[in-house]
């Protein structure tokens, strides 16, 4: 994968990418080279951690007690009395009282914008008519003809045992066009007032790629799937955001990952606001979170950055340019992802493709062309089919280069699969925290299934080196709750969801750290407590190690460090 500079890109295209993406006043994607390291190992150190348990998760040195930090990275790692030697005047001192210490952790799989965690109405509640009174209260402050958004419903965590309908937001809110998405992001439900905003009546065909669900009556429910969603785009007043606000956003959800443990993210889909945002809170101070930020496929940031020539790796160690990101079939929690055999009580439903075979061709064929790792979102195991074709027509044309073909979520596999996955290199994203938070939706897919969905003892029994990933807002994004999920495979209300996929503490550890840094290319300067890599780490109220499995969850984090500066303390 080529490297680009922040110098060697200004000095020639810096312009042209500003011109090509819009982003009028910004310095540049990102501030300073990410190559630079800087004399640290010869100085007084600034920070000293000291009388911890250090899981490095190095395999050179897996376990320590202290560790020094000069310059935002680890510049010794060994006893507590080694490293006391260390200090000087200037250094600050942490003494762990034999807490935990842990790299900090990376999610391989996010939508972390923020903005609509400020700004859409959060409907994460617990029955249907609190989600009414929600609604309603919003409507009573919305303008006339401007949309109700709400966000983060989850259809089977509500009392009443069934999924919401038209007829009960027409009974909330009549007079504002008004949608709810589904937790999981890929299905959502309108009222009869955005229906007929939208043109849309009982005649309504199903679009290539998504399905308006209808009753045993043939009524149109008010639950759209998939790209049946798009027929409500540019329909009536959506609020307009500033850039204040997804800079606002960014800040926000940075700090609240911050203080679960997260260091870095990836977020996996990207337009040129997102981009901006990123940057603006950046330049403020305000981002507490390093981002490997993807840009959606199609979007005018992905063909802006094409323009300028830049590719997968510009930026520094805060903000760097990711992959290119597609989806090619539904959502593993609102089940609609593509497979080969049907749905459990719906004999005909193998859910939704959102791309053809040639379609996924293209998208590998010009990400490849234009020096691009690549994502796409395959949850089933048809899909993963179809983009693994794509993967290796490319590896075999480029067989020397280091690819890092990325297979987002990449949720039900089979012996055919792995063997393909393993053997083309590609990196597979599976959600880390579903088990235990959607487990309430598993039935749908049956137990003998679930023995191949989130497959991160196969992945790794294949010698595959899969990471940690929340797809929050679909799934929550505590480190701890994934720690819980991989090593339990229980769910919150206490079922085992195939319990051959349980991996062990310290293996969920390593997804959630080392893996994660070598799916963006930087397995070099973090993922581990190393000498010379950037000093990203955690200190936990327990040792995940010791702690009773089903009590994982409920570990604190005390200290997130990003690069030796805290950015959160209990």
């Amino acid at each position: 994968m080529a490297k680009i500079t922040r110098g060697e890109f200004l000095g020639r295209s810096g312009a042209t990418l500003a011109a090509a993406l819009g982003l009028s006043g910004l310095p540049g994607c990102a501030r300073g080279d990410a190559d630079a390291v800087g004399d640290a190992t010869n100085a007084t150190p600034d920070l000293v951690l000291i009388n911890g348990t250090v899981h490095t998760v190095d395999d050179a040195q897996p376990q320590a007690q202290a560790f020094a930090v000069k310059n935002g990275r680890f510049t010794a790692v060994g006893s507590t009395d080694d490293v006391s030697n260390l200090i000087g005047p200037g250094t600050t001192v942490i003494d762990a009282e034999g807490m935990t210490v842990t790299p900090g952790f990376i999610d391989s799989h996010t939508h972390a914008g923020g903005t609509g965690d400020l700004f859409g109405v959060n409907l994460d509640l617990r029955s249907i008519d609190e989600i009414k009174t929600a609604l309603r209260r919003a409507a009573a402050d919305t303008p006339p003809g401007h949309w109700v958004i709400g966000r983060k419903y989850d259809d089977t965590k509500v009392r009443e045992g069934r999924r919401i309908t038209r007829w009960d937001l027409d009974e909330a809110v009549p007079d504002h066009p008004v949608s709810v998405s589904h937790r999981g992001g890929h299905i959502a439900w309108y009222n009869s007032r955005a229906f007929e905003l939208a043109g849309i009546t009982e005649d309504v065909e199903d679009p290539p790629g998504g399905r308006f669900e209808r009753d045993a009556d043939g009524r149109l429910t008010g639950l759209v799937e998939e790209r049946a969603r798009d027929a409500f785009d540019g329909v009536g007043i959506r609020r307009e955001l500033t850039r204040e606000d997804h800079q606002a956003g960014v800040a926000y959800i940075s700090k609240e990952m911050a203080a679960a443990g997260l260091t870095s993210v990836h977020q996996t889909g990207g337009s040129t606001t997102s981009l901006m945002a990123l940057q603006d809170a950046y330049n403020a101070d305000e981002l507490s979170f390093r981002m490997y930020l993807f840009p959606s496929g199609g979007s005018s940031l992905f063909e802006g950055l094409k323009a300028a020539g830049v590719s997968t790796g510009f930026g520094d160690e805060m903000l760097r340019i990711g992959g290119v990101k597609y989806g090619a079939d539904g959502s593993a929690s609102g089940r609609t992802m593509r497979m080969t055999t049907p749905y459990v009580g719906r004999p005909d439903d193998y859910g939704i493709l959102t791309m053809t075979q040639e379609e996924i061709y293209e998208a590998v064929d010009d990400a490849h062309a234009h020096d691009f790792q690549i994502g796409i979102h395959a949850n089933g195991d048809y899909t993963i089919d179809l983009v693994l074709n794509a993967y290796e027509r490319i590896k075999e044309q480029a067989p020397e280069r280091d690819h890092r073909f990325r297979i987002e979520h990449c949720t039900l596999v089979n012996p055919q699969l792995l063997n393909r996955i393993a053997s083309v290199g590609a990196i597979p994203t599976p959600f880390w925290t579903y088990v235990y938070y959607h487990g309430d939706k598993w039935a749908e897919y049956g137990e003998d299934r679930l023995r191949s969905m989130f497959a991160h003892r196969s992945f790794l029994d294949h010698g595959i080196r899969v990471p940690g990933a929340s797809d929050y807002t679909p799934g929550p994004y505590e480190p701890m709750m994934a720690l819980q999920s991989l090593v339990t495979r229980t769910d919150w209300q206490g079922k085992v969801w195939g319990p051959n996929q349980r991996v062990t503490v310290e293996e969920a550890i390593r997804i959630g750290t080392l893996n994660g840094a070598h799916a963006s290319f930087e397995e070099e300067i973090k993922g581990s407590i190393t000498a010379g890599k950037l000093a990203d780490f955690v200190v936990l109220g327990q040792d995940p190690h010791t702690t009773d499995p089903s009590e994982l969850i409920n570990i604190p984090v005390v200290r997130t460090v990003l690069g030796g500066r805290t950015v959160h303390e209990a």
